[in-house]
């Protein structure tokens, strides 16, 4: 059995470039190939959901000029996609904040995320300008909110709604994250949503992650015993 949904922290651009002598946004431009072969596959695997951890609420810090390159290439990026997308029946969805990105940038996520809502076959969510921790203080404001005006009762919270008033509400825990550069740390990414989660990291970086490198991982996935906390039969 397929995983449902696959989440990927896509590391080590920049490294991959510099081992090669190239600039860090070459790079970048390179693992946006590799997110449009990972959907292909999803899509040819049966898989109905991913996540790309493209650019965090950190990633700020980073020189203006790499900064500048992925605002303008991620805008790029999904022009490019969108009518495939479209054609194949796949839903695009954004997670994080909007408010602080280009106005272009802002302007192409919507329309994307418009021009796909209907659509079912896979459902592709981009986190950038995302923070897990900064989603679950907005939600708990969300909640704190209805509290105070009384639509909410405290006895009412519960995981549940906890998990609807974060950005992926509707959408599944991911079974699988897989993160490449081979660094062992979750580095912000839907820390509530992936508490069962299933982690592969390799050692390679995500520009060398391919097809045949998602297929190791969801052969690896297909080996594990999820407990979800009770005890093998």
């Amino acid at each position: 059995m397929v995983p449902k949904h696959v989440a990927f922290i896509m590391d080590g651009n920049g490294r991959w470039a510099k081992r090669r002598g190239l600039a860090r946004i070459e790079g970048h431009r390179r693992g946006l190939k590799r997110i449009k072969e990972v959907m292909s596959y999803a899509l040819a695997s049966g898989i109905k959901y991913v996540t790309f951890y493209a650019f965090s609420t950190e990633n700020w810090k980073r020189p203006k000029e790499e900064v500048d390159f992925l605002m303008k290439a991620c805008e790029r990026f999904i022009g490019d996609e969108l009518p495939g997308l479209i054609k194949s029946d796949v839903r695009f969805r954004h997670i994080g904040h909007l408010h602080e990105l280009p106005s272009s940038l802002r302007s192409q996520i919507e329309r994307a995320t418009d021009l796909t809502k209907n659509n079912g076959k896979l459902c592709v969510q981009l986190a950038f300008n995302y923070g897990s921790r900064v989603e679950i203080a907005d939600a708990v404001r969300s909640i704190a909110t209805k509290v105070k005006e009384g639509l909410l009762g405290i006895e009412e919270i519960d995981e549940d709604l906890i998990s609807k008033s974060l950005y992926t509400s509707g959408i599944p825990d991911p079974d699988l994250l897989v993160r490449t550069s081979g660094e062992m740390r979750i580095s912000n990414f839907l820390l509530w949503q992936s508490c069962y989660t299933e982690f592969y990291v390799i050692k390679k970086y995500w520009p060398d992650f391919d097809r045949r490198e998602f297929a190791r991982a969801i052969k690896e996935f297909q080996k594990r015993s999820r407990r979800f906390g009770d005890i093998d039969d």
